[in-house]
């Protein structure tokens, strides 16, 4: 029973946050831990990388995200599930008196 809500819990969590959202998220991890200081580390250099943050910066999202998703699996990372969305609002907002 705990298997199904989670499941539920990660398809709910997917249907709220944004394609630009996911997609930065993909490729803030990989920068963050696909990264070393090795001399065979390509990090932020890599060429499937840099075209899917290009994808995603002209708004085809989900071809980003697809490319994100796959670069991940094939460097043996778990995908992570998507970001919950801020609950705290920005400095701007008018909970803020600004």
């Amino acid at each position: 029973m705990e298997i199904v809500a989670l499941l539920v819990a990660a398809q709910l969590a997917q249907a709220t946050v944004s394609p630009a959202a996911r997609c930065a998220q993909l490729v803030a991890y990989y920068d963050r831990y696909g990264a070393s200081r090795s001399n065979n580390s390509d990090g932020r250099r890599n060429h499937t990388r840099i075209a899917a943050e290009f994808d995603c910066q002209r708004g085809d999202y989900h071809k980003g995200i697809a490319t994100m998703e796959d670069l991940l699996r094939r460097k043996a990372f778990t995908v992570p599930p998507p970001a919950v969305p801020e609950t705290v609002p920005p400095l701007e907002a008018p909970e803020y008196g600004v």
